[in-house]
């Protein structure tokens, strides 16, 4: 999910260029979602590599893949850009028929996948995931990077099955245990968040297990709520709309920092400076490999972004009048 997330501001800056563009976004059916977000996103591919590499030997498998083909062969693509720089990303690019413009062999994730371009261009590795994404497209489309990135994501209306009133939002699923955030500190975190700045807590889940933890920490965190579980579409208003939200190394996490939520993000086995989310005022990094923020650095960390958004919030409101 990081990924597609991490490639919504080139999508923003290529339609402010190149408005006629129509976008259509091909990914993995379990984050098909996410592109609808983007006004600039025409329509989504879905592929199914993640299940199709586990039932190779089935009819039904191959009968889908001929199906993705042929629709792929049903337009005629101007350029197919690669963005992932991966071997299967590259693969499933070159059924589209098209010219296929990716990164050079110095700046690509994996090399093989340069055997399909037709193009391709270098892009430092020293740059975060967001501006490597927009550089590439600026260099496939010609046209110069400006400005600080804009996801052009809009949080929608707030979910009806929450109660009024302002609420912290805890992102602690993620996809390795070594990237978790310990049950202690999160406790000790929402402890506060209700008892210093009234914030009811609420927290998601996705899994069986993340259920489960959801359920542990609500049940030691007074007035806390463990959400019901929403897909990725309705994921974005619980997050758009909460107060802050404090989240490990996730898509949703950075889904938080797309909408401009005032948002810690909290790692333990990751450099923030690769895939962190972007700093701003309303959104800080926490913690690298092997170091696991305190809950006095997230909690400082915390009060800083939320006081920084109720300044622009008013400042905002301000010059509406």
């Amino acid at each position: 999910m990081g990924d597609l997330i991490h490639a919504l501001p080139a999508i923003t800056e290529l339609k402010t260029h190149h408005p006629h563009v129509r976008i259509s976004w091909m990914t993995e059916e379990a984050f098909a979602d996410i592109p609808l977000l983007h006004a600039g996103v025409s329509d989504v591919i879905p592929i199914a590599w993640r299940r199709w590499r586990k039932q190779l030997a089935h009819r039904q498998t191959w009968r889908e893949f001929y199906e993705l083909r042929k629709r792929l062969r049903a337009s005629q693509w101007t350029l197919v850009l690669d963005c992932q720089g991966l071997f299967k990303s590259a693969a499933f690019a070159s059924l589209a028929g098209a010219p296929i413009v990716g990164y050079d062999r110095r700046s690509v994730r994996e090399s093989a996948a340069c055997l399909f371009y037709e193009r391709a261009h270098s892009v430092s590795w020293q740059l975060p995931a967001v501006e490597r994404n927009r550089q590439l497209f600026a260099a496939a489309f010609g046209y110069q990077v400006e400005g600080a990135p804009d996801f052009g994501l809009m949080p929608g209306a707030r979910p009806s099955w929450l109660d009024a009133g302002r609420y912290a939002l805890m992102l602690h699923a993620t996809s390795k245990a070594s990237k978790e955030w310990p049950e202690s500190m999160w406790i000790e975190l929402g402890k506060r968040l209700y008892a210093e700045q009234d914030f009811k807590v609420v927290l998601p889940w996705g899994s069986a297990a993340e259920k489960a933890r959801s359920e542990r920490l609500a049940s030691a965190i007074p007035d806390a709520r463990v959400a019901p579980r929403v897909g990725l579409k309705d994921a974005a208003p619980l997050i758009g709309h909460a107060s802050v939200v404090i989240g490990v190394d996730t898509g949703l996490t950075h889904m938080a920092n797309a909408l401009k939520v005032p948002l810690v993000a909290i790692y333990t086995d990751t450099d923030p400076a690769k895939t962190g989310v972007v700093e701003t005022p309303r959104a800080i990094n926490l913690g690298n490999i092997a170091h696991c923020p305190t809950v006095e650095e997230v909690w400082q960390a915390m009060r800083t972004v939320q006081s920084v958004a109720v300044q622009q919030d008013e400042q905002h409101a301000e010059a509406l009048c």
